[in-house]
């Protein structure tokens, strides 16, 4: 009888995710697709989104990776503060996160006069699309790559240490190396978050076409518009390449392991 249950709720929510993306691929009809998706407006939003998330991973990467570790080993005044705001965008509403980009980097935000002396604008150019996908994508990665670190036992490092290998060698060859699932996987949570952010982008960045327009916005704007076709195409990209990368994580973790 329990497990009659258990597997008639998994059926439920299993079917409750798949129904509606069989539908979105089944409302694409392939003839229009082709001509749909390499419309200027499709291909400019593509490209805008593949710039910018990879841009905004590089920076997850190049600041998420020195933080991880030193939350999983630093001991040091702060440090459950610090991880209490690193998970704070995690729950935060992405268009609160992206007013408050804007009350920073905005023209008459925090930085403003400064970037205005500097004759620089952030708000509604290509860097803010980077900028709101670092803000909520970064702290997947981080708590990804801070239990990969954690996980790691420290006796190795050490066993590195007394072979002549300095911190830095260790890290890159040791620590890295059997950490490196959950990075992979802390990174493709953090690309796959950017790549999907909306709410924070239109507040922060707006929907310029070819300048901030990435592919969530292109399907709101598509649906707002009337184009379901555009929409709905744009949509199965979306699906697609999450699910190619989701695949290629998975196949990355077994080969490290």
């Amino acid at each position: 009888m329990i497990r009659a249950a258990v597997a008639a709720a998994s059926a439920l929510l299993v079917l409750f995710i798949a129904v509606p993306l069989v539908a979105l691929y089944a409302h694409v009809a392939p003839a229009h697709f082709a001509a749909t998706i390499v419309s200027p407006p499709a291909l400019a939003a593509l490209r805008v989104s593949l710039v910018t998330t990879t841009a905004s991973l590089a920076l997850t990467l190049a600041l998420g990776t020195p933080l991880a570790y030193a939350l999983a080993r630093g001991r040091f005044p702060g440090r459950t503060l610090v991880d209490a705001v690193v998970d704070l965008p995690i729950v935060v509403p992405p268009a609160v996160a992206g007013l408050a980009l804007l009350f920073v980097f905005g023209t008459f935000g925090l930085f403003g006069p400064a970037l205005g002396a500097l004759h620089l604008r952030i708000a509604f150019t290509t860097l803010a699309v980077v900028l709101a996908q670092l803000f909520v994508g970064a702290p997947f990665y981080v708590r990804a790559a801070r239990a990969g670190f954690a996980a790691v036992d420290p006796a190795l490092e050490e066993a590195s240490a007394t072979l002549g290998m300095g911190p830095l060698r260790t890290f890159a060859r040791v620590t890295v190396p059997l950490a490196l699932p959950a990075l992979a996987g802390g990174a493709v949570l953090a690309w796959a978050r950017a790549l999907g952010e909306f709410g924070a982008t239109i507040m922060f960045a707006g929907n310029l076409q070819g300048v901030t327009q990435t592919l969530p916005l292109a399907v709101y704007l598509g649906l707002e518009s009337g184009e379901l076709d555009l929409a709905a195409a744009l949509a199965a990209v979306l699906v697609t390449i999450a699910l190619a990368v989701v695949v290629a994580a998975r196949v990355l973790e077994r080969r490290a392991a």
